[in-house]
């Protein structure tokens, strides 16, 4: 069983990566082969409109036409048996660089045909590749769901649960945003409450994460 998990945070190894992570050791754990790589390693850009992927006779095979760095990346995703993807919320929405990437695999992987015997529009996978997403944010939860992050966020794990055949999404909310507050303008936040939530929060989203990881290789090991 082999997956593939994409940090699309600038942040190497602060939240996002080490939920990531987390999730990487619950793959391993059953003895799935996993290779990680970090998005803004790389130079490449969303959707180009191109309809390459959607034209009679095309041999794109679920591969974005576009030769760029993230092109090898794309084809080891539609390869794999699971998926993980994470990024920090920025004013209200994923990173620019994850949007971009997804757009890629998706489009790539869309129909505009109408599935007759279901409903909606054909899959073009034969297969379902689980894809586990990963959302860290500042921002409380209480708050997230009152300025509608839910129902924002979401709509990307919708999207990916169509394409791909299956998407469920792991929410972290009020982490820390650094390491060392006196070194920033800033009095929006209170230090000591976001180490209390680093110290007894934080480890569960660990954990969720690693159980999260676990659940969709599992979902490939009983087929």
């Amino acid at each position: 069983m082999k997956a593939i998990i994409l940090n699309a945070s600038p942040r190497r190894n602060f939240n996002t990566a080490k939920l990531l992570k987390e999730a990487q050791k619950g793959i391993e754990a059953l003895g799935g082969e996993v290779e990680y790589f970090n998005l803004y390693d790389y130079n490449f850009k969303g959707c180009m409109s191109c309809f390459a992927c959607q034209r009679k006779g095309s041999v794109t095979n679920g591969v974005c036409a576009i030769k760029d760095d993230i092109r090898p990346l794309l084809e080891k995703c539609i390869n794999s048996d699971v998926i993980f993807i994470g990024s920090p919320v920025y004013f209200s929405y994923p990173t620019g660089v994850f949007r971009s990437f997804i757009e890629r695999l998706m489009f790539a992987n869309h129909t505009y045909m109408v599935d007759k015997e279901n409903g909606g529009l054909k899959r073009r996978l034969e297969k379902t590749i689980p894809v586990g997403v990963i959302f860290t944010m500042n921002c409380p939860k209480d708050l997230a769901e009152s300025i509608n992050y839910p129902v924002i966020l979401n709509e990307n794990v919708k999207s990916l649960k169509h394409i791909m055949g299956y998407a469920e999404a792991l929410y972290s909310h009020d982490t820390k945003q650094f390491s060392d507050f006196s070194k920033y303008n800033c009095d929006l936040f209170d230090e000591k409450h976001k180490i209390e939530v680093e110290q007894t929060q934080f480890p569960k989203d660990l954990k969720a994460a690693f159980e999260l990881g676990q659940k969709l290789a599992k979902m490939q090991q009983v087929k």
